[in-house]
C-alpha cells in the first residue's frame, strides 16, 4: 500500500479554542495559535503550562475536549488518525527506539509498514543518517545500545523524517543531554532545519534554546498562550511580568543601557563592500568566495544600501547592477545606546544597520548578533 501524503506543503497550522481538561482542571484552555508555513515556532513555559499537551493534540495523540486543529485550513478530524500521524514527524526526549531492531529497521519501520520496498528504505535510511551526521556505513547495522545518548537522539530525528513529513513536532528533543552535547546538537539542528525547510513546532523549557532556534516564541502559562512574537519582541516588549521573568528581559536590557553601539559594532572589511556598478553575477561569485551572506553597496565613505546573497540568487537578470537592486540601509550613530539600537532596528524591521560618525560609515551591526550578546 502506497503512502498517502496528506500535505504537499504546510501553509498554516491553526488551533481554535483548543481545550483539554483533566480532573476538572483545564491544562490547555481556549488556545488560539497560528503557525506559519516554514517557520520554527517555539512553545515555552514552566512545567504544567500545557506545551506537550498542545503538541499531542496537534497530531491527535490526545483528543481535545473543545476546539479544533486545522492544517492548511482543514480540520484534522477529517483525516484518519493513523494516516495523519504518519504525515507528521514527532520527536520526543524519551526517544523510544526498539532495542531489538537495528538502526536500519528502527528508522525504516514506518516506511516498511507503508509498503515501501526494502531497497528504497535502505537508501532513504542512508540519506537520513548522513543528514544527521551519522555516517551510514558505520551506523546502519548497529543497535540502540551501541549508541551514545546524542547518537540515539539523532536517530530519533532521522526516524521522524523517514516519511518526509512537511510538519515536524519536537518535544524537548535535547532536554536529557548534557549542556555541551545539547549545544552541539542545537547547532547541527539549525543547519538541518535550513536544509529541510519544514514547518516545526518545538517545545522547550530553555529560553536560551528558544532564542537560538526559534523564528517566533509562544509563551504558555497555566494552559494559556500569554504572548507570541519574535525573540526581539519578547525581550523588548514583554506582555507581563511572567514573560519578562521568563526571558530575563530586565537584567538583559539593563546591562546594555549604558553601552554605545560603537563598542560592539563590526568593522567594515573591504571585501564586504562592492561597487554599485558590479553585476549580480559577479556579486554572487564574490559572496560565495568569501563565504558571506550580504554585501554593502557603494564605497567605504559612501554606501547606498545593501543586498543579501538570497536576493541576488533570486534575481533573474544576473547582468543587472547592484545599484539597481540596492536596499536602503538603516543607520545608527556611533553614540546611540545598544538598547535604542535594538528598538530602532526592530520597529523598522531591519536586520542590518550601518554605524556612522560625522556621516562616515564606521562599521555595521546585525540585530541577531546583538541579541546573542544579550543571551
Amino acid at each position: 500500500m502506497a503512502h498517502q501524503r496528506l500535505f504537499d506543503t504546510i501553509e498554516s497550522v491553526q488551533t481554535k479554542n483548543l481545550t483539554k481538561i483533566y480532573d476538572n482542571k483545564a491544562v490547555v484552555k481556549d488556545l488560539n495559535l497560528t503557525v506559519k508555513g516554514g517557520e520554527l515556532l517555539i512553545l515555552i513555559g514552566g512545567s504544567g503550562s500545557g506545551k506537550t499537551t498542545t503538541l499531542k493534540m496537534i497530531n491527535r495523540l490526545i483528543t481535545p475536549d473543545k476546539g479544533s486543529v486545522f492544517i492548511n485550513g482543514t480540520d484534522t478530524t477529517n483525516y484518519d488518525a493513523v494516516t495523519l500521524r504518519r504525515n507528521i514527524g514527532y520527536v520526543i526526549q524519551q526517544i523510544g527506539l526498539f532495542p531489538h531492531l537495528s538502526i536500519l529497521d528502527n528508522i525504516g519501520l514506518i516506511p516498511k509498514l507503508e509498503g515501501v520496498d526494502k531497497h528504497s528504505i535502505k537508501e532513504k535510511v542512508r540519506t537520513l543518517l548522513n543528514l544527521v551526521d551519522l555516517p551510514a556505513d558505520q551506523f546502519i547495522e548497529r543497535y540502540p545500545h551501541q549508541l551514545s545518548g546524542g547518537q540515539q537522539q539523532r536517530i530519533g530525528l532521522a526516524r521522524a523524517l523517514a516519511m518526509d513529513p512537511r510538519l515536524l513536532l519536537m518535544d524537548e528533543p535535547f532536554g536529557a543531554l548534557d549542556p555541551i552535547l545539547r549545544k552541539q546538537l542545537q547547532e547541527e539542528f539549525q543547519s538541518i532545519k535550513s536544509e529541510l525547510n519544514r514547518t516545526i513546532v518545538f517545545v522547550t523549557h530553555d529560553i536560551d534554546e528558544a532564542y537560538k532556534l526559534g523564528d517566533r516564541i509562544g509563551v504558555m502559562d497555566q494552559g494559556k498562550l500569554i504572548q507570541i512574537g519574535t525573540p526581539e519582541e519578547l525581550l523588548l516588549n514583554p506582555a507581563n511580568d511572567t514573560v519578562a521573568n521568563l526571558v530575563d528581559a530586565t537584567s538583559k536590557l539593563r546591562h546594555i543601557e549604558n553601552f554605545a553601539v560603537k563598542e560592539v559594532m563590526n568593522p567594515l572589511p573591504d571585501y564586504y563592500i562592492l561597487s554599485e556598478q558590479s553585476s549580480v553575477e559577479d556579486a554572487i561569485q564574490h559572496l560565495s568566495t568569501h563565504n558571506i551572506e550580504f554585501c554593502l553597496i557603494g564605497t567605504k565613505k559612501h554606501l547606498i544600501g545593501y543586498s543579501t546573497l538570497c536576493n541576488l540568487l533570486k534575481t533573474k537578470d544576473k547582468n543587472q547592477t547592484l545599484k539597481e537592486l540596492a536596499t536602503p540601509h538603516h543607520q545608527l550613530q556611533s553614540t546611540d545606546s545598544l538598547s535604542s539600537a535594538l528598538h530602532s532596528m526592530k520597529n523598522k524591521n531591519h536586520f542590518l544597520s550601518i554605524i556612522q560618525k560625522d556621516d562616515i560609515p564606521q562599521g555595521y551591526l546585525l540585530a541577531d548578533a546583538l541579541l546573542l550578546k544579550l543571551i
